[in-house]
């Protein structure tokens, strides 16, 4: 499996990443499937502190054992739970994030943390405080890099400016395409994306057709809409798991394509999709049928400024 760069460190990461979020909660089914991970070739593994309370973590963490240097493992922070362990409130503080990290350190099993992710963020943080305190953290060796997970371009570009975060992670496949707009920021700065969401909830695979009889919906799309690009992409290339994920990775500005698997014939399915050659003159077909959005708030006129 290829790597890429993340931002400009020295993480290279796998084009294809396991999102950890849809594990499981047997631990030797998660380990079967990240047995198959490493045998594929993938080395980004995502999980947070808030998926299942930390249990994600967890399960993660002990299928990586002894194997810890085959692995990049990044997590997130910023989702305080509260103490009955059903809800959790935004918490971006330095003594926050600064005992949180403890946590995830000890839940997943390991000396430090290779990618440790903001969780969100809004314009009325004190991003100065948060950004102190991942600092904080990497000089201390508890981290090596640090980014964000967000859909807001303004918090985005203000983290990306004031901050040596190196990545960004959104929800970008051909069925939302609001990222692309700030690709080119991103790169600007000289940061990676990592996407998230590449199958669209699967209606980017073979499935797309019990998924639509469903009634299933994706952002605002009404159904006849969803149906006709759905409908004309799989026209245009039969196989949509396949070109979904080689659809994410056409830009170099992503790094890493997420993908998650509840079972290891799943995952197996994705290794699959991703070894199937797609033409890029196919992607770029796909490209001019797969509608562009915009966010419909939080956007930024970034390329106006010097």
């Amino acid at each position: 499996m290829k790597k890429r760069r993340l931002g400009e460190t020295d993480l290279y990461v796998s084009e294809l990443g396991l999102g950890c979020m849809s594990f499981p909660d047997d631990p030797k089914e998660v380990r079967d499937i990240v047995d198959a991970a490493l045998y594929a070739g993938i080395n980004f593994f995502d999980t947070a502190d808030l998926y299942d309370g930390g249990r994600n973590e967890q399960l993660l963490g002990d299928a990586l054992k002894g194997r810890r240097s085959e692995a990049i493992i990044a997590t997130k922070v910023g989702n305080e739970m509260t103490p009955d362990g059903k809800t959790w409130s935004w918490n971006p503080t330095k003594s926050y994030m600064k005992e949180a990290v403890k946590g995830s350190i000890q839940r997943l099993g390991i000396d430090y943390i290779d990618l440790y992710q903001l969780h969100g963020g809004t314009m009325e943080d004190n991003v100065e405080e948060t950004i102190e305190a991942f600092d904080e953290l990497k000089r201390e060796g508890v981290i090596r890099q640090y980014g964000i997970s967000s859909i807001r371009p303004t918090v985005i570009h203000r983290f990306l400016n004031e901050s040596a975060g190196v990545s960004v992670m959104m929800q970008y496949n051909m069925l939302d395409r609001r990222p692309e707009l700030y690709f080119p920021m991103i790169e600007q700065f000289g940061r990676s994306v990592i996407a998230r969401g590449t199958v669209a909830k699967g209606l980017l695979t073979e499935q797309f057709v019990q998924r639509l009889s469903r009634g299933q919906s994706f952002l605002d799309y009404d159904e006849k809409q969803l149906h006709d690009v759905i409908h004309r992409l799989h026209e245009t290339e039969n196989d949509l798991h396949a070109a979904a994920i080689h659809f994410n990775l056409y830009d170099p500005t992503v790094a890493t394509t997420l993908i998650g698997s509840r079972t290891k014939e799943q995952l197996i399915d994705s290794v699959t999709a991703y070894e199937t050659e797609i033409p890029r003159t196919t992607i770029e077909q796909l490209r001019t049928i797969a509608p562009k959005q915009q966010y419909a708030a939080h956007n930024v006129a970034w390329y106006d400024e010097p």
